[in-house]
Formats: C-alpha cells, structure tokens, sequence
C-alpha cells in the first residue's frame, strides 16, 4: 500500500512538471518559422487570420489552415512601436479584425527564474518526502531516527509461545528458575515476606544445549512479554549508539513489566575491561557502561527480570557477576543418557515415526550430542525419509542421520584407486582389531572405507552409556587404538601414509592432558603445568605466559613422547600378534564396505568370509 501511495505521488508530480512546462509554452510544438519578408509577404497578400507579437518576435495565423508562423523583427525595427502599428494597419488594410490583434506579455519571472529551477525542485521535493517518510515512521527499524532505539525482538504470536513442555534434558535448571516463574506471576508473594527476587540469571552452558530456548520457556510459562536482543545489536562503529540501544531497552522493558529482558551472547559486550586490546572509551565498553547502570537503575518491584546467556563466562567482566547484577549462575550441561532420550521424544513428536521404536538405544548411542544435534539428527531422518518416499522414518533412518550428523555425509560418488582403498582397510581394520582386543574400549558400531565427511573411512565407537571419570588406563587404550591404524599401515603394507594425520594429532593432545593437567606423569606429579590459554582478544592477557622453567618443558616434552611411543610399540604388538585377524576384517571391508560391529564379532569367531553375511538359516543378510 506504502509503495503504491509512493509510486502516485512521484507520477503526479511529473504530471504537474510537464504542464507547467507546457504552459510557459503553449505554441511550442505547432509554430512554423520563416523569414520576416515571407511573413510581411503573407500578410501584404491578406492570407494572416490573426496577428500577435512580443519586443522580439510576430507570431501569425494562416487563414483557413491550423498553421502558425513566427518571425523575428529586424535588428532595426526591433521594439520599435512606428514599425508595429505599421504592421497593424497592413493587416487592418486587408481586412483583419482588429480584434485579432494581440500583444503577448512574456513572463519574465516564469521564463527567466521557475523554469530554470524545475529540476532542482523536484530534487527538493523528493528529498523532502524521503525524510519526512522516515520522520514519520521513527519505531521502524530503517529510520533515521531509530539509529539509537533498540533491536529487542518481542515475539508477538500466542500460537507460537515456548513452555517447559517444549524443553527437555535440563530438568534441574528447570526447578531452579521455577521462583522466577511465580514471582512473575505473583511478585505479591515474595514481598510479603521481604524476599528479593534476582535481578539477573545467567545461563552457562555449550553451544546448543538450549540457553535460548530455557529462556523463553520461562517467559512463556509467566505469560510475560519477552524482549529479545543479541550482544553484537549493541555494537556499532559509532560511539555511544550501543549505550542509547541499552538505555531504550530497559525503558521499553520497565513500560511493559512484569517482563523478561533476554541478552544473547552478552560476551560480546560483557567482556573484561581494562586489560587487552582497545581503551576505556571505546563503543564495546560504553554499551557495558550502561548495561551495568541500568540494572542497578530498577528495583524487582519493578517486575524486569534479565536473563543472559553465554559459553564463556570466564571473559565476563567482574562486575556484571556482582551480587545485585547477575546474582545466580545456571549451568546448562550436556544431556545425560535420560535427558538425550526426553529430548528425542519432543522432537520426534513433530514427525512420523514407526510405532515401537525404542528411542532409548538411540540416546545410548548419542554421547557427545547437544540438545541442537538431536534436533539436527530427527530432522536429517525425516528428510532421508521423505527422499526414500517411505511413508514412516523408521531406525535405520534414525542410524543413518546419527552418523551423518557426527561424523559427515557418506561420500559414495568419490571414486579411489584400489591401492588406496586397500590401505584404507588396512588402516580401519587396525582401529577395529585393537579397539576389539583392549579391555574397556567402547563397542565398535560401524566400521567403513566409504569417505564420509573429510575422512577415506571410519571406525565409529559409540558408547553405551556416559562416562564422567576418565581413568589413566582408559585414555592409554585410547591412545593406542589411536594409533593401531598407522600400525597395521607399517605392518601390513612395510610402509606408512600421511592418513594417521587426525589420530597422531588427537593422541599426542591426549597425552599432553595426561601430563600436565590431570597429574597422571610420575616424574612431575600433580602439579598443573599447562600454558596459559588467556587470549588478547578475550579482555585478558595479551602474552601467552608459561608458569614452569625450560628444564620442565623438557620433562614435559619426554614424558609426552614416552606415553605416545609405548602406546604405539603396544598397538604394533597387537596387530602383529592377531595378523590373521586384521587380514580377514580387510578382506571384508573390501568386499562389503561397511562392517557393522556384530560382523566384526563373527570374524573374531571365525566365520568365513563367504558366511559373514548369512543368518542362522544360511540366507544372506541384506546388510
């Protein structure tokens, strides 16, 4: 509607451009010139119907025609009035009617001054509604005067209001902002006994635990209005535009309290000050400035909750952590194997899966996943489902989309050389075989030499259950089942490739862990002897600092490479002792491509390879 209103306006106001001008002109595009003696020759011969003239020009109608003439006067008779009425009376002599005889008065301030400024008014006046179309719309977020209003986001849709139903895995971070809820819902309570309730409750947590999602549960079980900004909408090249955002925001929040302010990443502006890069007057340290003002400007009795999220809490700034600000930390873990399974089930309530499927097994399956992989992971299944056209996602979708979203896309288009699949087997099949062999280890899931994400192949491990304690024997058979892979490579093919890049990278951090934060080195003991990891950009130091001598770091250094070489030396005496074994898994990898982790178990059993894949009832499995 807006731009169509804009579109008139623009083509009226051509409209009036042209008749103007046409006005200042009326004869314009009928006039024929012609030399001053062919018209005084028109006129001595009577053919002149009409007649009129300016000081510089005689303009002259043909009879019985739609034809004007104009001339010009001589230089010699120009505004000569004897000349004119010469002319008059040749025209009266031939029978003209004096009526129609004319003198047109040019006008000088229309010709001279307007016309000329045309194109510059319409400038103006394009300008001018530009600006005044923004003046009018200064709550919008492209208006000139909104530079400085906040970009709090308030969901307005009922349909689409957030719960605790609708939030799952974070169960005791749900009962501790449950005092939130009812006091939003009757502050009265609280008062009578002289309670305070927090001005500000941070949320601590990874990425993709639900920091967001817990907060707007939370204004959705109140039934408050919840404003929604993220940290870098307060950052701005000018200075001092954060602080005003601040400022707007709290203003809007206390005019519609009882309410619920939610900062996203407030790292961004929350970072440590006064050390680092940048000074104290910069836009960052402003914005904070004003954020710790303005939540020390209002009372609970004003009914404004703030909440905040970030996954890096130790770059805040001391003072927005102080009692009377963000008085209570909530920390949002990952989901144990009961809060994975309760997730899953909300989730799965948005698609179509097959009755009875156990999504328990799913959830022991899924360790390391956040709250957003599990999301990503029923999703990924529903549309595997949909490209299958089946009518119900079923497990092996469920399987599938796991392993897509952990470890990547199956990449079966890439065509390799059969040396280099050969080496590929040999490389899985020693991760597979000492992973089979070490006690302790987690059951082997898949073993494959399709490429899938940035890897050749993959040997996934996948626990059954959460492991909090990591204990010295179970990171050394880590390490080696690391390094089984280059191993069997040495063995096998009496040469190594560069394939043992990731698993040397990921055992050597492992061992550097074990040596100098977890106290599992004999020759130096518990003592923390790792490097600082405070970075310039994180409000910290701006020197990498190393708290130990260079004598220690070369204890350090020897103990690191003492652990990496017995683990290798042991995963090359178990490949070289159950030789047959890795022969037979490599025989199968290039057969099948994928082993699952029963396969793995019959050819420990001793199942031929032509048997591998057939059931009790001798028929061939369809895996």
């Amino acid at each position: 509607m807006k731009k169509t209103r804009s579109l008139t306006f623009l083509l009226l106001l051509m409209v009036v451009v042209i008749l103007l001008w046409q006005v200042g002109n009326p004869l314009k595009n009928e006039i024929i010139t012609i030399s001053h003696s062919q018209f005084i020759e028109l006129l001595n011969t009577g053919k002149i119907e009409s007649m009129e003239y300016d000081g510089d020009a005689i303009y002259g109608k043909k009879k019985g025609e739609n034809v004007n003439y104009e001339t010009v006067f001589p230089e010699e008779h120009l505004r000569n009035p004897e000349y004119t009425s010469k002319l008059e009376q040749s025209f009266l002599e031939k029978g003209g009617d004096p009526k129609k005889i004319s003198v047109r008065t040019r006008n000088v301030l229309l010709y001279n001054v307007l016309l000329p400024l045309i194109p510059w008014l319409i400038i103006f006046f394009v300008a001018w509604w530009l600006i005044s179309r923004q003046l009018r719309a200064t709550a919008g977020p492209g208006s000139i005067l909104s530079f400085g209003k906040t970009r709090a986001k308030q969901p307005m849709d009922p349909k689409k209001k957030v719960t605790f139903s609708d939030v799952a895995g974070i169960n005791e971070a749900k009962e501790e902002v449950q005092e939130i809820i009812e006091f939003l819902k009757n502050p009265q309570k609280f008062q009578k006994l002289g309670g305070r309730m927090p001005r500000g409750i941070l949320l601590v947590g990874p990425p993709g635990t639900g920091k967001t999602l817990l907060a707007k549960a939370i204004a959705g079980e109140a039934n408050v209005p919840f404003f929604s900004i993220s940290g870098s909408d307060f950052v701005e090249m000018f200075v001092g535009v954060g602080a005003s955002r601040v400022r707007d925001l709290f203003k809007q929040a206390k005019d519609n309290s009882p309410c619920i302010v939610f900062l996203d990443e407030i790292d961004a502006v929350g970072r440590r000050r006064g050390s680092g890069l940048g000074g104290g007057h910069d836009e960052r340290e402003q914005t904070l400035n004003a954020i710790l003002v303005e939540m020390d400007g209002f009372n609970t009795d004003d009914g404004v909750i703030v909440l905040a999220a970030t996954n890096r809490p130790d770059i805040l700034d001391p003072a927005l952590l102080r009692p009377g600000r963000f008085d209570r930390e909530v920390v949002i873990d990952m989901p144990d194997v009961k809060g994975r399974e309760e997730i899953l089930k909300v989730h799965a309530k948005k698609i179509k899966l097959i009755k009875d499927i156990d999504l328990k097994v799913l959830a022991r399956t899924t360790p390391t996943f956040s709250g957003a992989d599990l999301e990503a992971l029923i999703n990924e299944a529903a549309l595997r489902a949909v490209m299958k056209n089946k009518p119900l996602v079923d497990l092996e979708e469920l399987e599938e989309a796991r392993d897509k979203v952990k470890w990547g896309r199956q990449k079966r288009s890439r065509v390799m050389e059969e040396e280099d699949r050969k080496v590929t087997a040999y490389h899985e099949s020693g991760h597979a075989l000492v992973s089979k062999l070490i006690p302790g280890m987690e059951p082997i899931h898949k073993v494959t030499i399709i490429p899938r994400g940035m890897a050749l192949g993959a040997t996934m491990r996948l626990p059954e259950k959460d492991r909090y304690h990591m204990h010295k024997n179970y990171l050394l058979g880590n390490i080696t089942v690391l390094f089984a892979g280059r191993a069997a490579e040495e063995i096998a093919c009496n040469d190594i490739s560069a394939g043992a890049r990731n698993d040397i990278k990921e055992a050597t951090e492992l061992a550097r862990l074990m040596v100098t934060e977890w106290g599992m080195s004999d020759a130096l003991g518990m003592i923390n002897y790792s490097d600082s990891e405070e970075h310039m950009f994180l409000g910290r130091e701006i020197a990498k600092t190393r708290s130990h001598s260079e004598s220690t770091s070369e204890i350090i250094d020897t103990e690191i490479k003492k652990i990496v070489d017995h683990c290798y030396t042991l995963a090359k005496q178990y490949v070289s002792a159950h030789k047959q074994e890795l022969e037979n898994i490599t025989a199968a990898l290039l057969k099948y491509e994928v082993l699952s982790g029963t396969d793995i178990d019959r050819i420990f059993q001793g199942v031929p390879l032509a048997e591998l894949r057939k059931n009790n009832n001798g028929v061939a499995s369809s895996e």
